[in-house]
Parts: structure tokens; sequence; C-alpha cells
């Protein structure tokens, strides 16, 4: 044997024992939003390895995106957030041949406002806010005004989210929560920050360890949020607001840096396989946009109340709605203002 066909062989060798490079997806979404399996089963069926990686708020998201050289692929921002970051040139247009499971989704979210032809979302799951309390609390809450009473001093709190902090004063003054007029903002700034002494914090899904603790016995928050924490303490309640409330629905988007696209679309596809959607749902407790996962979720998840309320409660649900940059600009000053008084 020569020399060179040593060399060879050997080299063959080696490349028969290196493992080959695995392809990546980057996805950045909110906690709690995926079943455990969902991502691995993605990576054993597509040969792809997943960064996944969490966030709690819009703001968080966006902070990290709006550089346009964040390194994720797939985001998932709520639907009021779509258009600025369409403007912005931040998301990629998405290509339909390769989501043939689009179809699935429910026809109430087919054609949001934000996106009416689905060019850069994909509708995920959706979600609506109320009050969480503990059933030893009375008078029991049943508008947005209640969460300005002073025996909640100390063990109430908010949602660490400009938009839903002046959804429920702007509610609670008779506004539409999508206001954009400057005098009925700065009067639900007032409101806030009347309310401020009363609060032990913002928080988002934080608060449903301090809840389900005891250490709240209030809090505005998320549906989804409100039912895992019931379902792991029987003290907590949840209620809609008689006085309106905000509904938000989350979707998937491809950024328009990720040079992953091929792949990204094979994921956002794969998120609207109904098994898929309906195992995520029925273990995270989320509402599902998928119409074709809700046969199979259980009979309690499907007549659960807090998750899909009924159309006589939906009647008094109002969808957050993408303001002016103008009124955008005066609210992201007032929170600020909120924040540091």
């Amino acid at each position: 044997m020569t020399r060179r066909r040593e060399i060879l062989i050997g080299l063959a060798g080696l490349s028969g024992c290196a493992r080959p490079t695995a392809r990546r997806l980057n996805v950045f979404n909110w906690s709690a939003y995926v079943a455990p399996e969902t991502v691995p089963n993605f990576e054993k069926h597509h040969a792809v390895k997943v960064r996944y990686s969490v966030y709690e708020s819009n703001e968080e998201m966006l902070a990290r995106v709006f550089s346009g050289n964040s390194g994720w692929d797939i985001v998932f921002p709520t639907h009021y957030i779509v258009p600025p970051m369409r403007e912005q040139n931040l998301l990629a247009e998405l290509d339909h041949a390769q989501l043939p499971n689009l179809k699935n989704i429910e026809p109430a979210f087919q054609h949001p406002v934000s996106d009416p032809q689905l060019q850069h979302s994909v509708p995920y799951m959706w979600n609506a806010t109320g009050i969480l309390y503990n059933k030893k609390v009375t008078p029991v809450p049943s508008k947005w005004a209640d969460l300005w009473e002073p025996h909640w001093k100390g063990h109430l709190t908010m949602l660490d989210d400009p938009a839903e902090v002046f959804a429920a004063a702007l509610r609670k003054l008779g506004y539409s929560l999508n206001s954009r007029d400057p005098n009925e903002l700065r009067a639900a700034q007032r409101e806030a920050v009347n309310q401020k002494p009363l609060l032990r914090a913002y928080l988002n899904t934080e608060v449903r360890d301090q809840a389900v603790a005891g250490d709240i016995l209030g809090a505005q928050i998320w549906s989804t949020t409100a039912q895992q924490a019931i379902d792991a303490s029987s003290d907590l309640a949840f209620v809609y607001p008689r006085d309106g409330f905000p509904l938000s629905l989350d979707c998937a988007v491809l950024l328009r840096e990720s040079p992953r696209k091929e792949i990204a679309h094979d994921f956002l596809n794969y998120l609207l396989e109904p098994n898929v959607s309906a195992r995520i749902a029925e273990t995270m407790r989320t509402a599902t946009a998928n119409g074709a996962a809700r046969p199979l979720l259980s009979a309690a998840t499907q007549n659960n109340r807090t998750l899909y309320p009924p159309p006589e409660v939906m009647a008094q649900a109002e969808w957050f709605a993408t303001v002016t940059p103008e009124a955008q600009r005066l609210r992201d000053r007032l929170w600020t203002e909120i924040k540091s008084a």
C-alpha cells in the first residue's frame, strides 16, 4: 500500500467519524408558549438545532430585534406590533407555498386587521386581559375601577405593559382602550399614578407564582397566565371586567435579517399542524388560533371560560389597535412618567 493510499484511507475514516454540522434556527418567543416536546420533536424530524429563548414583553423583544442584526430568525409579536415592525422593514414576506398549514387557522383569525393577507405574520395564540384574585378577597372585583380600592394596598400588581395599563385606566374612565386623544391619555396617566401607591409591582407572567403562594391577592393578568395560576391553586379565580377588556393575538413572524428562511418556514408550518398546536394549547393553557386544533382539545379546555370566553363576555371585549406614531410617542412618554412617579 502506498503512502498516498494510507493517507486517503485515514482521511476517509476521519470524515466518517466526524459529526455533520447541524442546521440552526433561532427562535425568540413568549415564555410558556410551547409544549415541552415541541422544539425537540422539530429538531429530530428536521435535523436542525434550535436556539430557543423567551421574553416577557413586546418591548423586550423589540429592543433585541430593532437593530436588524439580532441573530433571531422567528419572533412572536402581538398583532398590533406587526404594522410598525413592517414599516421599520424588520419583517420578511412569507411564502404561502411553504405554509400549506395556513388553511388550519380559525376563520376569525385568517384576516386580522394588522395583516389582512397574512403576508408577514402567522396567527399563533390569542388571549384576553382580566383580573386574577384570591377568593378570600371581598368584595369580589368585577370592573377595573375595583383595582383602585385601598384594600389592595401592597397585594396588587398590574402588567408591566404600557398598552395594558393604559387600557385598564381608559376603560375605567369610559374611554376606548385605543384612545389617541391626548386629554384622555393624560387622564388615564393620572389614574395610573393615583393607583401606584397600592401596587406591589408591575409584573407580567412572573406574578403567577406570587399569586399561587398567596403573596398577591389581585392582579391585572393575561388569561393564559391566569389559567396557569388557577390550575396550581384552588384559592384563585378570574373575572373579565364588565367595563370592557382587551383582546390580543400573538403572531409568529420571520425577521428580514434571517439567513435561514427555508427552515424557518418549516418551523412555522410545523407549529400550524393541528396535533402540535393542540398539544401546546392543552399543555400550556393557551387559546389557540388554530381552528383545526380546537376539536383535538379536551372538552374541559374547549369549555374553559377563562381561555375561551362565551359570546356574552366577548361582547364586552375590544381588540387592541395599532396607534398612530404621535399617540405612541405620547403614550411612551406618559408611561415613563408613570414608572418614575
